[in-house]
């Protein structure tokens, strides 16, 4: 009986142990919560040290966010940081007793020497405040994931998005001031000034920058065409020019052609050879050699192309979000939208306008989350063939247009009247439209409208600079013949590429 008493109490003992064990407290580190505020407010390089890692929201003790909260302000003010000011602005914002008065942050000031190792401490306290983040966040998809009413595409979304956050490590903040505003925009300022007056990402295309500032991040930019105007042609011309020139990540996701295709033609505008050429593979020996020389750049280029068919918005935010993680992509690129869905599953709900809608507005909120500008290719409905007068596109003419045009920062289109056996441009000199096409901005939330001739070469599926002389490696004489072969352009009719289009046998 004795013996039976003995092992009841060590088993009632041994559970309490067990529960205990298993009960959790948040991550954190409130002692050296304590010795980095106390260094920083000893040691101004201390302050330097840990000014850029942490934010109030770090810190585990609400007294602690408090009085980082404090010691921040006095930071962007340009004021000393010492245990009197911090007290002084402790008690403007009306937290000093809350914190515990006075008494608290001398005993925060006693229990350090030095700044030593805040860095480290900092890292450390940054640690835990992601981990509870962490927590936070695996707790509310648990409680989602339980809710039968809830759209799991959705829902992994919003997962990915808040998961993506921590990674970048900066929690959504609700607001900003506007002196923080202000010294960020100052700042901007003054990188534009050192960058020769272009504040975006530069296109390769003169006027065109002259015009925008380069691609602005943040912005949604719906570059629109019929079939055979050359959309595809121009944004792989642009993302060369990106990847290659300005050395900047460019992700292509591409819904109607292939990668092998893209990156074909791509070797034909950095090569000079004629794309039939290289589909035929039929290269004398000096053009292997030129082939292999040039595609040296493009081989090395920070380009990355995903040709998955049928893309959905969910499953390219979630890709987009992990090359800028893991590439730091600046250009995101869409060719094209209304070959996208809006549901996770591949069928969208509601009418094709109301999808079109939901696609446009996600890229719109894509793009000011990952802070890059996004450009998605558009069709353009028919009422442009049917048209007697001029055949240069308008905004009416967007198909399913809903709400691409209210989304969208820059609304442009690409018009080739060569196309449409026109012969010369619809202007004062009557100049011959052979090779040309204009690039039109019909839309900029930020700036002014034009409408820019570029120089068109079908033959290398390749847009390029009027100005800019371009001489195809077909036109070179050969090293190891005397021939001087002419580059002689196709018809537009009879220029290849994808077969996917509304049109089949126009192929751009």
């Amino acid at each position: 009986m004795e013996q039976e008493k003995v092992l009841s109490t060590n088993f009632k003992t041994n559970q309490n142990i067990i529960s205990l064990e298993k009960g959790k407290i948040p991550p954190q580190a409130v002692d050296l919560e304590e010795a980095v505020l106390g260094a920083m407010m000893i040691d101004k390089k201390g302050v330097d040290e840990a000014i850029d890692i942490l934010k109030p929201d770090a810190f585990y003790k609400d007294a602690h966010k408090h009085i980082y909260d404090a010691i921040e302000m006095l930071f962007k003010a340009s004021q000393p940081i010492d245990i009197l000011t911090v007290s002084t602005q402790l008690r403007k914002n009306g937290k000093l007793e809350l914190v515990g008065g006075d008494f608290y942050l001398i005993n925060l000031t006693q229990k350090i020497a030095s700044s030593a190792h805040i860095e480290f401490h900092s890292r450390i306290i940054l640690q835990k405040f992601i981990q509870r983040s962490l927590i936070k966040i695996s707790a509310e998809i648990i409680e989602d994931a339980y809710d039968e009413s809830s759209d799991i595409f959705e829902l992994l979304d919003q997962a990915e998005s808040k998961l993506y956050d921590v990674t970048q490590g900066n929690i959504k903040k609700s607001t900003e001031t506007a002196q923080s505003l202000v010294a960020q925009a100052k700042k901007r300022i003054e990188e534009i000034g050192k960058r020769e007056g272009l504040s975006g990402l530069p296109t390769g295309f003169h006027k065109l920058d002259g015009l925008t500032s380069g691609w602005q991040p943040s912005d949604l930019i719906i570059i629109a065409a019929r079939p055979g105007m050359g959309k595809t042609a121009f944004v792989l011309s642009m993302a060369r020019n990106i990847a290659i020139d300005a050395n900047k990540g460019v992700a292509f996701f591409s819904l109607e052609m292939s990668s092998v295709q893209l990156i074909t033609r791509l070797i034909s505008s950095e090569t000079g050879l004629s794309s039939e050429k290289l589909r035929t593979g039929k290269l004398e020996q000096h053009e292997w050699e030129q082939l292999n020389v040039k595609v040296k750049d493009l081989e090395k280029a920070p380009l990355f192309i995903d040709d998955t068919p049928s893309l959905s918005i969910f499953d390219l935010r979630a890709k987009a979000r992990r090359l800028k993680s893991q590439y730091d992509i600046q250009l995101i690129i869409i060719d094209y939208l209304q070959l996208m869905t809006a549901g996770g599953n591949g069928k969208g709900g509601g009418n094709r306008e109301q999808e079109i809608s939901t696609i446009s507005r996600n890229l719109k909120g894509l793009a000011k989350e990952l802070d890059i500008p996004v450009i998605a290719l558009s069709q353009l409905s028919r009422a442009v063939e049917t048209r007697g007068s001029s055949k240069r596109p308008l905004l009416s003419d967007l198909r399913e247009s809903g709400a691409i045009e209210q989304d969208a920062d820059i609304v442009s289109f690409i018009y080739r009247p060569e196309y449409y056996k026109i012969d010369v441009w619809d202007d004062d000199e009557q100049s011959p439209t052979e090779g040309q096409a204009e690039f039109i901005v019909a839309k900029h939330r930020n700036g002014g409208l034009d409408n820019i001739r570029l120089k068109f070469l079908g033959k290398f599926g390749k847009f390029d600079n009027l100005d800019d002389a371009f001489m195809p490696f077909d036109e070179f004489p050969s090293s190891m013949n005397d021939r001087n072969l002419t580059n002689d352009l196709p018809p537009s009719d009879q220029i290849f590429g994808s077969s996917f289009s509304d049109d089949s046998d126009v192929p751009f």
